[in-house]
């Protein structure tokens, strides 16, 4: 006797929450697994999928150290930020520090560049 999936939607379709319930852990029982076990992994592949698709968009850039070239990092950070003379020094003089928050992608590449060609250690985070 071939299985006849309609009539077991039909069925299923007619049952009562209770009776799906019972349905259900008959099933559990019979072959030895679990529907919460099978929820997880797709619940879990969803949110892979979700973080997957959220690409990141803003990126802030970090002088991590001035280097030896002390004058001209000041020079890139007065560039990049539009800050006065003395605030680009100390934020240079206080590095490990953020030059620039909330930047995107390309901008924050293009100020990490200008940073290090002039002499400096800076990162995107």
């Amino acid at each position: 006797m071939a299985f006849d999936k309609d009539a077991f939607l039909t069925a299923l379709d007619s049952m009562s929450v209770m009776e799906l319930n019972e349905l259900v852990k008959a099933i559990e029982e019979k072959f030895g697994v679990s529907a919460a076990a099978m929820a997880a992994p797709a619940a879990g592949g969803a949110a892979a999928g979700a973080a997957a698709a959220e690409e990141k968009t803003e990126f802030n850039v970090v002088l991590t150290d001035a280097g030896a070239n002390k004058v001209g990092v000041i020079k890139a950070v007065r560039e990049i930020t539009g800050l006065g003379l003395k605030e680009a020094k100390d934020l240079v003089d206080g590095a490990p520090k953020n030059v620039k928050e909330g930047v995107a992608k390309a901008d924050a590449e293009a100020a990490v560049k200008k940073l290090v060609e002039a002499g400096a250690k800076a990162e995107l985070k």
